[in-house]
């Protein structure tokens, strides 16, 4: 191996061990070990809350996902797939845009019912009767390697200052550091359990911390966790879960009720959520879908997005999660068309909120 080439392959190494963090940790060995029939645990008939109440989710240093099948595998699994599998959406990737994010700031702050705006990949400001909530902030590139396909057109400053963030989980594409060290220190941040030491390093001391089902209440508002099928994980070293994970109810002071999925691969619980909640709403994380075999049980799929849609009662669907970085195999523009490809299939096309970057969907 001449000089060139151990340099090149040095670094592919070492790009694709930093991404592992927000890669699934277990990866197939090939196609044809994949065909199992579910790549979820099923419920049985257990409620979700019963589930959450006998604390099956809390493992002895780490927390555990009773809705997935255990992870396993290693990290050279996940180089195998970044460096030799043949991507099956290799021609489409050539029509990934660079498009600049602008946002009416001056109609979002003229709001005062409740509207939602995408900012970027998983990132959502969400404008509640005058309070201001941040999910997943993501301001810009998360790692050098990887392209931010949606640049913010404008200055952070313009953006209304947040009045408390949200947290669906670690993975350093929802939790981003380098995002929340430019918020005010005094900003609350709510999170699923384990986040503490991470917001302690950022000096952001007003925080809540939230278990599966438990709430925080702030008036007529109330932010309800909600278990989802995933995982996390900061340090391929520490290992996974050493934090918790989970979506969001949002039952808002405006009126509306908002569900916003966080990543989640498919489980069968999503009934019982919309059994229990009267969603107007459903947000949910839609990209890095591609390859199913790699990431069935991780990311949910647009034919399960539907799916899961249908099972929460949701009178509309909003994806995100899709547009700013390449993170499966399917580029980043193809997400919007397969959902909209399922939908109409379905004929629920006129229940989907078709939402740019920097859009906002008033409510």
């Amino acid at each position: 191996m001449n000089r060139r080439r151990f340099l090149n392959t040095f670094f592919d190494l070492l790009k694709v061990s930093l991404a592992a963090s927000v890669l699934p940790p277990w990866v197939q060995a090939s196609l044809a070990d994949s065909q199992e029939p579910l790549h979820y645990r099923p419920l049985n008939g257990m409620s979700l809350r019963d589930m959450a109440g006998r604390k099956l989710h809390h493992g002895d240093g780490r927390f555990l996902n009773p809705l997935g099948r255990d992870p396993g595998g290693r990290l050279l699994q996940v180089i195998s797939w970044k460096l030799f599998h043949k991507n099956a959406f290799q021609a489409d990737l050539e029509d990934q845009r660079v498009t600049p994010v602008a946002v009416d700031w001056p109609a979002v702050r003229r709001n005062d019912g409740l509207s939602i705006t995408y900012l970027k990949h998983a990132s959502l400001l969400i404008n509640d009767a005058g309070r201001r909530l941040l999910i997943d902030p993501v301001f810009s590139d998360i790692f050098w390697f990887i392209r931010d396909f949606t640049p913010f057109a404008f200055e952070l400053n313009e953006m209304p200052v947040p009045d408390q963030v949200l947290l669906t989980h670690g993975h350093y594409d929802h939790l981003d550091t380098a995002a929340l060290s430019q918020l005010p220190r005094t900003v609350h941040v709510i999170s699923p359990l384990g986040y503490a030491g991470i917001l302690d390093e950022l000096g952001m001391p007003n925080r809540t911390e939230l278990d599966w089902y438990h709430s925080y209440s702030d008036g007529d508002r109330e932010i309800i966790l909600v278990p989802c099928n995933h995982w996390t994980m900061r340090n391929p070293v520490a290992g996974p879960n050493r934090a918790l994970w989970g979506s969001y109810i949002l039952r808002t002071a405006s009126g509306p009720t908002v569900y916003v999925s966080g990543d989640t691969a498919f489980f069968d619980g999503f009934a019982q959520i919309g059994e229990e909640f009267d969603i107007d709403l459903a947000v949910i994380n839609l990209g890095a879908y591609e390859p199913r075999w790699f990431m069935a049980r991780s990311h949910i799929s647009p034919r399960e997005t539907v799916q899961a849609f249908k099972q929460l009662g949701a009178k509309r669907l909003a994806v995100i999660h899709w547009g700013t970085f390449q993170l499966g195999d399917e580029p980043v523009h193809l997400p919007p068309q397969h959902i909209r490809e399922e939908l109409r299939q379905e004929g629920l096309l006129d229940r989907l909120v078709d939402w740019k970057h920097g859009e906002t969907l008033f409510l």
